[in-house]
């Protein structure tokens, strides 16, 4: 069955909207060491889709993931996951953002460790309570409005402007069109888009700047049986737990609680049986936090 011109259109829309947020990401991802993944192939990883699985075993694929010591060949810690999402009409945003949180909610319980920054970017018409409801759930958003994404098309001569009834013939118009684009052409259309919101694409590099480079402001470890300890960094926490004599106190150790509290509000909570266990915890922290790159 042929492809309609309607919905070819709608994807030729947000793979402009992909384009136009890779380039930040991945400018991103230099400047704090960071690695990014997208589609396409990748030695670490099996097709040109990038796939994550979560703790169900359900695998979720995504448009991008920043990784911390990632690389080409090997998949790193997760610490964003993000979304893009393109919609011409209200009735289909709700459905779409129930999709983004399905992929994404599930992946960021079972790197909860790590907790990594969530966003989700969406352009053309999205409701309020589609918004409200992703940003209730943590998401950071960047949303392009209907109105830019017609007028970043303008700028090489595609009306992208379209409703339930427009003719399938005009459609099938502005795909040749735009197929008969150069590279440089496309290009100029989603640096239209990101210009045309420069403020809120800002908005949205900042707070997820504001996730990575977060700092340790306190590490708490308790053990059961003994009193409450506090640190200001992972490494006096490490010292302190490699010294404790398990045998103090009336009763053997049974568990230790560790809390690592952040300047931006998150916190990681573990409960470990071993000090094995909360060492190997407390060493994914370290470093204590992403610096950017200097050239």
């Amino acid at each position: 069955m042929a492809e309609s011109p309607a919905h070819k259109f709608g994807q030729i829309i947000g793979d402009v909207l992909e384009a136009s947020i890779e380039p930040l990401l991945r400018k991103f991802a230099s400047e704090y060491g960071l690695y990014l993944d997208r589609k396409g192939p990748r030695p670490a990883r099996k097709g040109t889709k990038v796939s994550w699985t979560d703790l169900y075993g359900n695998v979720h694929d995504l448009d991008f993931v920043l990784e911390k010591d990632g690389n080409d060949d090997h998949t790193g810690i997760p610490v964003a996951f993000i979304e893009t999402a393109w919609r011409r009409y209200t009735k289909h945003s709700r459905n779409k953002a129930q999709e983004i949180q399905g992929a994404i909610l599930p992946l960021k319980t079972t790197y909860q460790n790590a907790s990594p920054f969530i966003g989700a970017v969406l352009a053309g018409v999205f409701t309020d309570g589609a918004l409200t409801q992703l940003k209730s759930l943590g998401f950071t958003l960047l949303y392009f409005p209907y109105e830019t994404v017609v007028s970043a098309f303008s700028r090489v001569g595609i009306d992208a402007r379209f409703e339930e009834d427009t003719p399938d013939s005009e459609l099938a118009r502005q795909v040749r069109t735009w197929e008969a684009l150069s590279p440089q052409q496309r290009s100029r259309v989603a640096k239209a888009l990101v210009k045309s919101n420069s403020g809120e694409v800002q908005g949205f590099i900042n707070a997820l700047e504001h996730a990575v480079t977060r700092q340790i402001e306190l590490v708490r470890v308790i053990p059961l049986h003994g009193t409450m300890v506090e640190w200001r960094g992972v490494e006096e926490a490490i010292a302190f737990i490699e010294s404790y004599d398990e045998d103090h106190g009336s009763k053997p150790i049974m568990k230790y609680e560790i809390e690592i509290r952040y300047s931006n509000g998150d916190r990681i909570n573990g409960q470990f049986a071993n000090k094995e266990d909360a060492l190997q915890f407390l060493r994914t922290y370290q470093p204590l936090a992403l610096r950017p790159v200097t050239t």
